[in-house]
């Protein structure tokens, strides 16, 4: 990514009139982004704009997503989805990815695609597909299809979408 990027961000006027507990809640696979793009850029700019957004801290993670986590999705005004090409070896991810896309409390779900390519990651193809079919072994089918229609979902018209390919100015 060129060090001369830049990002816009601003919140859409148009929310609802209820306390949110976060602006932003970030999904992502932490090895892909977080150092690189995560730190270095929306980190930064979050602090600049004083955007109050969830960390994890690197939370425990168990054999589902706990109620602190839902709890913050839930809260949060908008949830940022950092789609990249290990995001779907976690079923973590892949887990927070399902709760966003219930979208309960009204939040906005904008989208990156993150070095990896929308259509892999809607028709679960190529190594995003790679990664997606090995988290799934050993899964029962009603999980692996909850799974596969929340990353179908991001691919919607409806969600707003990035693609990094585009670097770099988005609106939240």
């Amino acid at each position: 990514m060129a060090s001369s990027s830049s990002l816009s961000l601003s919140f859409p006027s148009s929310s609802l009139s209820r306390t949110w507990d976060y602006d932003v809640f970030p999904s992502f696979h932490g090895e892909d982004v977080r150092k690189a793009f995560l730190s270095q850029i929306l980190k930064k700019e979050f602090g600049r704009k004083a955007i109050n957004f969830f960390v994890d801290h690197e939370m425990e993670r168990g054999e589902f997503i706990g109620p602190v986590l839902k709890q913050a999705i839930k809260g949060s005004k908008i949830a940022l989805v950092l789609l990249s090409k290990n995001y779907a070896s976690s079923w973590c991810c892949l887990d927070e990815l399902v709760e966003i896309m219930k979208k309960e409390s009204g939040q906005t779900v904008i989208t990156i695609f993150y070095e990896v390519d929308p259509n892999e990651v809607k028709k679960q193809t190529g190594d995003f597909g790679k990664a997606f079919k090995e988290t799934c072994q050993g899964k029962t089918e009603e999980k692996v299809q909850t799974w596969r229609k929340a990353l179908e979902g991001v691919g919607l018209a409806t969600i707003a979408g990035f693609h990094s390919s585009n670097w770099f100015v988005f609106f939240i």
